[in-house]
């Protein structure tokens, strides 16, 4: 089957334009891409009416309920959303209950996501056992049974030995260490970023520099073990300077961030809106705009949605006491186009980080539009505009901090191995 969409306006993040033409879609994978309408014989043509066509999104730490807490979110609920938000393949977190640290837990986890989601699903691994930060799992049968990547998530390893001979073992198999840079004592029991707002408001805060401890001592192990690390959401531009001389040294070392952090600050909790309670918590204005630039220069790599689904009762609590994390697979994108209009970022910048850098870092073939690669796509418009209800995702769970927020951009389609999984109303 040959599918052609035309007049699309076309966000190639490899080559860093923005151009008008076509593609062709041949057996699930990207056949030709020209400015030519020329419908080379296609079964079928999508006139894309000049919106725009990109890779789809690859978001790396999607939180999954499954198994354990799936009232919270299930593959299947996580896929639908995942394919209204342009989000084509979903690398989940290794933090369920139990912790997936066995191979049995992962092949679990793989079947049940192909059999319900329709999206990709790549798994990680915990990194230590239950994520207790003790003792290694398995790592060379863990990453037979498919885990892209090792990670204990939020739960730092204190123990410097144990991390680093994580590290070192995982070298030879050319496993990816995913790390959260935090000073486990500085940021115990904080809820917000210290200073002047969380004094006000009488709520206990960490210092942006127990990020650049964290990241500090796990790139000094990084270097020693000369293994492969991404720091999962950095939030602070105490952190970038150390991050910089990582890269300039030659480390295998990439970084990533959250959309939150990119749109929103430590303003936004105002009168306690547990909505907008995440880990790391939300920074000054200041530091959103250090990390924007980070983005833009390539520094920080990937930009995801770090889609945490909480229920109501865990967020309707008082501040100190409610779970941290919001939903975002379905917000990712609306909320990148913040950054787009406001001309912090062009697209193509924001598809290298949620789709190109994300794909390269996995060693994945999408993320790029160009033949040969998967036709994993979004047709999306990005100047619709919208007033954001959570009760009309289709999350489980719905603690968006967007809520009620006006928005720009909307998914029309989105495209997994060719074939639409998502089309708008």
């Amino acid at each position: 089957m040959k599918t052609l969409l035309t007049n699309a306006r076309l966000i190639d993040p490899e080559a860093g334009t923005e151009t008008t033409g076509s593609l062709l879609i041949e057996d699930g994978i990207i056949a030709a891409v020209s400015g030519e309408t020329d419908p080379h014989g296609a079964d079928t043509q999508i006139d894309c009416q000049g919106k725009c066509l990109a890779p789809g999104i690859i978001d790396i730490g999607v939180k999954i309920g499954e198994p354990g807490e799936r009232h919270k979110e299930s593959y299947r609920t996580a896929g639908l959303a995942a394919a209204a938000g342009g989000v084509t393949t979903m690398v989940t977190r290794p933090d369920t209950t139990p912790a997936m640290d066995t191979p049995e837990a992962l092949s679990f986890a793989s079947r049940r996501a192909s059999e319900v989601a329709p999206v990709n699903v790549l798994q990680m691994a915990a990194l230590t056992k239950g994520r207790d930060g003790r003792e290694m799992v398995e790592m060379g049968f863990m990453k037979d049974a498919g885990a892209v990547g090792f990670t204990d998530c939020d739960h730092v390893i204190r123990d410097p030995k144990v991390f680093s001979r994580a590290l070192t073992y995982a070298r030879p198999l050319n496993a990816l260490v995913m790390a959260h840079p935090q000073e486990p004592d500085l940021s115990k029991g904080a809820a917000v970023t210290s200073g002047k707002f969380a004094s006000l408001r009488g709520l206990p805060g960490v210092s942006p520099m127990a990020e650049r401890m964290g990241l500090e001592r796990d790139l000094a192990l990084v270097e020693m073990s000369k293994a492969r690390y991404h720091a999962d959401c950095l939030s602070t531009s105490a952190a970038l300077p150390a991050l910089k001389r990582a890269k300039e040294a030659g480390l295998d070392v990439t970084a990533g961030t959250s959309i939150h952090h990119l749109t929103l600050n430590e303003f936004d909790v105002d009168d306690y809106r547990t909505f907008f309670k995440l880990k790391p918590p939300l920074r000054s204005e200041d530091d959103r705009k250090a990390m924007i630039a980070a983005v833009a220069s390539g520094l920080i790599d990937t930009l995801s949605s770090f889609h945490t689904p909480q229920d109501e009762e865990s967020k309707r609590l008082p501040y100190e006491e409610a779970a941290s994390g919001a939903v975002g697979l379905e917000t990712l994108l609306p909320a990148a186009m913040r950054l787009y209009h406001s001309g912090d970022l062009t697209l193509p910048q924001l598809w290298r980080a949620m789709s190109l850098a994300p794909a390269r870092r996995l060693g994945l073939a999408a993320g790029r539009l160009s033949a040969g690669a998967p036709a994993d796509l979004v047709l999306f418009d990005p100047d619709a505009p919208f007033v954001m209800d959570r009760f009309r995702l289709r999350s489980k769970s719905k603690n968006t901090p967007y809520d009620g927020a006006r928005m720009q951009g909307k998914v029309l389609m989105s495209f997994v191995a060719g074939q639409p999984v998502f089309q708008k109303d």
